[in-house]
């Protein structure tokens, strides 16, 4: 029963949260944290949201752009600019647009899972020398050399329940140059040279021929770290629960084949997936959604990457977001928000400024023949 004040709350059976004026009594944290892990938990109630605005700060440019992404997955951060997916294929957007040319992904037909329509999106190295398009809920995608438009590496996780998730790839910055992970079935993923498409992780993962590294999980959103070390990743699991797992990445890369069947969970959230979630620092993340099954509050639960714990939560976020030097950067319905984890409160907005990409600290929105920037000051 939540109070009104930021997100605190009594834990009352049902039919003392029927009652006008429930009797409440003390109890000690173990107490409290046992009858809270044994109960099947729903919301009621309203939690403040704290909003502490301030002035943004930072640097405002607009310019004309011409360029029409297919949609808000459709815009990519590169170096010194920025990359689009449109209808006549990828652009690159720095002074004048540079058209580099179409893809070649496979087709796939219209689909539309739990409201999740299937559509491409893309994803660019941070070296800014290849690109992956891939489609979302669908099973195809495509890695792409920005210098000569050819296709490094095609891309296929299978149709088994793909539609449910939005496709798992991501780059990773290594020394001999970047590497790609990408879900190549529907419980497995895989590490790529994103240069030549040859494989680095060639592993057995079948029930049949090595049970012991079976993994029953459902692969979907892929967000490295800041670092590049560990791999969050947004999944599900039967019956259907929404479990998001931290990934060991700089140990399988230096040999524990099988790191992505034994990711550490990190919660356990009935029916609930394919919601925006970022990395604070390199070991908090930010999932989006307050609760333990549908329906959800709207906010943030922060959680320990390294121990699987929350270690707080805050009501209001909800949006497309990004973690940047400790804040939590929200492309909300009305604007842009800016929140400190820490206070659990939003502490700048912007109306009607909804970016969709971001590079360390700068933020990128593109329609309407214009790209506005906003950079932070930290």
């Amino acid at each position: 029963m939540l109070t009104g004040v930021a997100t605190r709350y009594d834990l009352l059976c049902e039919a003392c949260a029927d009652l006008d004026a429930p009797e409440l009594l003390d109890a000690c944290a173990g107490c409290f944290d046992r009858a809270e892990a044994d109960a099947d938990l729903g919301w009621r109630g309203t939690p403040g949201i704290l909003r502490h605005d301030r002035d943004l700060g930072g640097a405002w440019t607009t310019t004309a752009c011409p360029v029409t992404p297919l949609n808000d997955h459709c815009l990519a951060p590169l170096p010194d600019g920025w990359l689009a997916l449109t209808a006549e294929g990828l652009v690159e957007i720095g002074g004048e647009p540079r058209p580099i040319g179409p893809v070649d992904v496979p087709p796939e037909p219209p689909g539309e899972w739990a409201g999740h329509v299937r559509g491409p999106a893309l994803y660019t190295s941070g070296d800014g020398r290849f690109a992956a398009v891939v489609t979302d809920y669908g099973r195809y995608g495509a890695v792409v050399d920005l210098a000569s438009g050819a296709v490094t590496l095609a891309l296929d996780r299978q149709d088994y329940h793909a539609d449910t998730t939005r496709f798992p790839v991501a780059f990773l910055d290594a020394g001999a140059g970047p590497l790609v992970v990408a879900a190549t079935g529907w419980n497995r993923l895989d590490v790529f040279d994103a240069a030549t498409g040859r494989l680095l992780t060639d592993r057995v993962t079948s029930h049949e021929e090595n049970p012991e590294h079976y993994f029953d999980y459902f692969f979907g959103a892929l967000r490295p770290s800041p670092s590049g070390r560990v791999l969050l990743v947004d999944g599900w699991a039967w019956h259907p629960v929404g479990v998001p797992l931290a990934l060991d990445c700089e140990a399988w890369l230096a040999g524990e084949r099988h790191a992505p069947e034994h990711g550490r969970m990190l919660a356990d959230r009935g029916y609930c997936w394919n919601r925006p979630m970022a990395w604070i620092d390199e070991n908090t993340v930010a999932l989006q959604g307050i609760g333990e099954d549908e329906p959800m509050l709207d906010g943030v639960e922060l959680r320990d990457a390294g121990a699987d714990r929350r270690i707080g939560m805050f009501a209001g976020p909800a949006g497309q977001m990004w973690g940047h030097r400790g804040l939590l950067y929200v492309t909300a319905e009305a604007g842009f928000e800016v929140w400190d984890p820490a206070a659990g409160a939003r502490i700048g907005f912007a109306a009607g400024f909804r970016p969709t990409a971001h590079r360390d600290g700068t933020f990128a929105e593109l329609g309407n023949d214009r790209l506005r920037i906003w950079s932070s000051a930290r």
